[in-house]
């Protein structure tokens, strides 16, 4: 198991440093001077300004210099500074990372538990009404555009309705808890403030749900076709004929072997959802990483769009290592590819 761990670490160490690479490459050659962005319309007139500029961020220098140089300072935790907050992108990230870490998980809990749960209930009801209504359900989930249904949503539940708020983390006025995690409920929860934390739970259930319809599509779509095949493997017939229950029967021994894929579907699909949600956070005006990088694309801030870029990518290859591991674990003949 040691070794088997050893050799994922460093394969998503080389994935680390290909990503930071790729996208500082990607970076590197979009339309437009960074340094003009910085110094502003009016200072960009002059090209002696500009000059010292380019000279001062290091943009006179050749790319690849210009790549090593910034990789010794992500070594050393130092992604630039933002031109849109002027705080460092690291800052930036603690700040506005955990709103999006908060919402994804939260939309990755409501798909498990209603996705799986349906993709379970279709499996075992195959081919019947119920999985005939069912299976028309996931599909218009994956089907949905999302800024549509985000919209819909907002007017009918927020604006109609009034069930849920329309948009932040918390009531306007709010005072938010004193930062431990960054994540509301959590932060709420540790103080013992019930109110604070209702009112998070609140802001937070409607841009889950619109964030987790996709996904919840998908894992029913995945789960069923899991639970059918495991289903009809030789050792459950041999379990049903040994007189087992079907409960002992579903959640002993179908349940386990339907895990190791749908465990990719949720991995994968949290790590999308947290790369994934400008639009839900632009419609609900969510302070998170999407509305922090979509501010950035449109000032042409390339440090944070790097630094935005290099903490999701780290997202998804932390992702997929537990994923790995987890396959190790559930397994054991995976340990031995």
């Amino acid at each position: 198991m040691v070794l088997f761990i050893g050799k994922r670490l460093g394969a998503a160490a080389l994935l680390v440093v290909g990503t930071v690479l790729v996208a500082f490459v990607l970076t590197a050659v979009l339309p437009g001077d960074a340094a003009t962005a910085r110094l502003g319309e009016r200072a960009a007139a002059d090209p002696e300004l500009v000059a010292a500029m380019r000279e001062r961020m290091g943009l006179d220098r050749p790319l690849w210099e210009q790549f090593f140089i910034y990789l010794g300072g992500i070594v050393r935790g130092d992604l630039g500074t933002s031109i849109q907050t002027t705080r460092p992108v690291l800052v930036d990230l603690q700040l506005f990372g955990p709103a999006s870490a908060e919402l994804a998980l939260f939309a990755t809990l409501i798909a498990v538990i209603v996705g799986g749960g349906l993709g379970i209930v279709a499996a075992l009801r195959a081919n019947g009404p119920v999985d005939n209504v069912l299976r028309a359900v996931s599909l218009g989930g994956v089907s949905i555009p999302i800024f549509w249904f985000a919209l819909i949503a907002t007017a009918v539940f927020s604006t109609q309705l009034r069930w849920f708020p329309s948009s932040g983390r918390l009531d306007a006025g709010a005072i938010p808890p004193p930062r431990v995690t960054g994540f509301f409920t959590i932060d709420s929860l540790l103080v013992g403030d019930l109110d604070l934390f209702t009112q998070a739970v609140t802001h937070l259930i409607l841009p889950a749900i619109v964030l987790s319809a996709p996904m919840v599509g998908l894992l029913m779509r995945f789960t069923r076709a899991s639970v059918l095949d495991v289903l009809g493997q030789e050792y459950i017939r041999a379990a049903e004929a040994k007189g087992l229950s079907s409960r002992t029967v579903v959640f002993g021994h179908v349940l386990r072997g339907a895990l190791v894929p749908v465990i990719t579907v949720v991995g994968t699909a949290f790590a999308s959802l947290l790369a994934g949600t400008v639009l839900v956070e632009q419609i609900f005006a969510w302070p998170g990483i999407g509305s922090y990088a979509y501010r950035a694309a449109s000032t042409l801030d390339l440090s944070a769009i790097v630094g935005v870029t290099i903490f999701v990518a780290l997202i998804y290859i932390f992702v997929n290592l537990i994923t790995d591991i987890l396959y190790g674990v559930i397994d054991p003949r995976i340990r031995r590819a």
